[in-house]
């Protein structure tokens, strides 16, 4: 794609870094058929492609309007296109670049609210008062595991929601990590990835929480903790993304490097493990496949290739690729099209008639649960019996 960035922005880090992507682009339209939103809506301008161009306008200064800014927020950043595009297109990261522009251009009761939801979910203080009303689930075994074995030490990220509206999923974790022999400790709730401030063009707010984590989790590895484990897919793919947040000349780049390089999902660090010490509850379900951890972190058929060998039977999804519409805040400043996205995903999530449904990131889990009675649950939770 040919661009006519102004001079003085291309002189910047971003300018380049947005070059670069656009002129990456072949207009070759394959992301349309894995883009969500164009499958609902039909109007290129909701696709990633139609979305390039709105950012490639505004970057090169010309009219970009308030119709623009809601095809921007459309977007799911469910980066199925990433998959999909054989050219290699970052556009999760341009996608970032152009929401950062058009900030300033919202209307003044737009940036308030999306203000206050971000440092609702981001303050512990705040969030545990007004989301226990909301909780999922509560802690579904007696007590923790006594640790046998002594195989290494593990660092568990908290999360900032998780705590309060799952706490079972890091209570199944500890148990079923113990029980294979690590020692873990845990993050507090403070510690927040950065993600939700980073999707909602506060980059500011979320390079502070990132270079605290950066250099705490550092410390920790630096002192004999051998990995980070996420349970939720959404904050580990936004820690394996802290690289891309830094020039390389950048004195946390190289410790973003290190961190982002030692975090594995909680399913990538099992797949290693000897996990027949395990009974899992055998009970007949249906998978739901997180974007942020087959296409953000590039691990499809993790979790499904798991449970196929812990003994579980997965009957295929229909449109599996595709989003389920919660993607952070989306579901909140996007309700319409997110319970579209996520009553389609449910159809095909329960055409076999499961049991229950079981996915791997909280933000997919409360979500879903929305739409149906079916239960919902975090698929490490099957394991802790």
């Amino acid at each position: 794609m040919q661009t006519k960035l102004p001079e003085q922005l291309i002189k910047t880090p971003q300018g380049q870094k947005a070059d670069d992507i656009l002129r990456s682009c072949v207009h070759c339209g394959f992301c349309l058929a894995t883009c969500p939103t164009y499958q609902l809506l039909g109007n290129e301008l909701d696709s990633p492609r139609g979305r390039i161009y709105l950012i490639k306008s505004a970057l090169e200064n010309n009219e970009f309007s308030q119709n623009s800014i809601q095809h921007l927020d459309r977007c799911l950043t469910c980066r199925a296109c990433e998959t999909t595009c054989p050219s290699g297109v970052e556009y999760s990261q341009l996608i970032e670049i152009g929401r950062e522009l058009v900030e300033k251009k919202r209307p003044l009761w737009q940036k308030m609210a999306r203000t206050s939801i971000r440092k609702l979910l981001t303050s512990p203080v705040l969030f545990n008062l007004l989301g226990s009303v909301a909780k999922h689930s509560s802690i579904q075994t007696s007590s923790k595991v006594q640790q046998g074995q002594n195989k290494g030490r593990l660092l568990l990220l908290t999360g900032c929601v998780q705590p309060t509206l799952t706490p079972n999923t890091n209570h199944a974790t500890k148990n079923v990590l113990a029980t294979l022999g690590y020692e873990v400790i845990e993050t507090p709730q403070k510690e927040c990835c950065g993600a939700i401030d980073q999707h909602n063009s506060a980059h500011n707010d979320a390079l502070i929480k990132i270079k605290h984590n950066i250099d705490q989790w550092s410390n920790l590895l630096e002192s004999g903790v051998d990995s980070i484990i996420s349970t939720a897919s959404g904050c580990g793919v936004m820690v394996k993304d802290y690289p891309t947040l830094f020039e390389p000349d950048d004195a946390y780049y190289q410790k973003a490097v290190s961190v982002a390089s030692q975090t594995k999902d909680i399913a990538e660090f099992l797949l290693d493990q000897d996990l027949s010490t395990l009974s899992p509850v055998k009970e007949k379900i249906s998978y739901h496949a997180p974007c942020s951890l087959q296409h953000g972190q590039k691990l499809p058929n993790l979790v499904e290739g798991l449970l196929e060998k812990l003994g579980y039977e997965l009957m295929p999804i229909t449109d599996a690729h595709l989003c389920c519409g919660s993607a952070g805040t989306y579901s909140i400043f996007q309700p319409k099209i997110s319970k579209q996205l996520r009553d389609n995903k449910l159809e095909h999530l329960t055409q076999s008639q499961p049991n229950l449904i079981v996915t791997s990131n909280i933000g997919c889990q409360i979500h879903l649960a929305k739409g149906t009675d079916l239960p919902i649950k975090h698929w490490i939770e099957l394991l802790d019996s």
